[in-house]
């Protein structure tokens, strides 16, 4: 398995490209704030074919880029239903204070965005990726879970980072069902899934199941933190 990622933009949201090898089909990860040309130079220098965009959930870091990249390479892109109105009305989901980025966001149509049900097995690029839903951080968010090989992994999206979670305080946020999400999807997982997030560096579901406050207090459902990302 060929994974190519960066942090995009201002959020350092990390934009993934994931193919079988080099010279193959590719899935594109999150295109969030400029990652328009690092993803282009990315797919040149392995030789790469887009063939489909996943969304791990709707805010802007991880949205941004959508558009230019669906429409420079001629593919579609795929979101949970519960995050399309992120797309349709960006601020209202967002807040004033991100209101100078929204501007200069071009989201796509959510009628043509293709949508993701939790269980549904997306069979793209030679590379099948498992949909696991795990609201919280907004109600869509979903995670994807993927074979590395020589071990499972699990695109993460702003649920899970190393050491901490995604943030619970903006619209469509929820502790509740964060905690749900902890402890219902996250905490079964094999130990050596490695968890390539949203944000921050790679880690395992053994290493976070260890260390990671948040995981512990989902283990023993305890009240709401404030976690990382947009």
């Amino acid at each position: 398995m060929l994974i190519r990622s960066f942090p995009a933009g201002a959020f350092g949201t990390n934009c993934y490209a994931v193919a079988t090898g080099r010279g193959q089909e590719c899935v594109i990860v999150d295109p969030g704030m400029e990652a328009v040309e690092p993803l282009a130079q990315i797919i040149a220098e392995d030789g790469l074919k887009p063939v489909a965009v996943v969304l791990t959930h709707g805010h802007l870091d991880h949205t941004f880029s959508v558009v230019p990249v669906c429409e420079g390479y001629d593919i579609p892109a795929y979101i949970h239903p519960a995050d399309t109105g992120m797309l349709a009305d960006p601020v209202a989901w967002h807040g004033p204070a991100l209101a100078p980025l929204i501007r200069g966001a071009r989201l796509p149509d959510p009628s043509e965005v293709r949508t993701l049900d939790d269980g549904a097995v997306l069979e793209l690029a030679g590379v099948t990726l498992t949909v696991r839903h795990a609201p919280g951080h907004t109600e869509g968010s979903v995670m994807f879970s993927l074979d590395l090989g020589e071990a499972p992994g699990l695109l993460a999206g702003d649920v899970l980072f190393e050491g901490s979670v995604g943030r619970v305080d903006l619209p469509g946020g929820s502790w509740a069902s964060m905690l749900a999400s902890l402890r219902d999807v996250v905490l079964p997982m094999d130990d050596a899934t490695v968890v390539l997030p949203g944000h921050g560096g790679l880690t395992t579901i053994g290493r976070e199941r260890a260390t990671n406050p948040y995981l512990a207090e989902a283990a023993a459902s305890g009240p709401a933190p404030r976690g990382r990302g947009l």
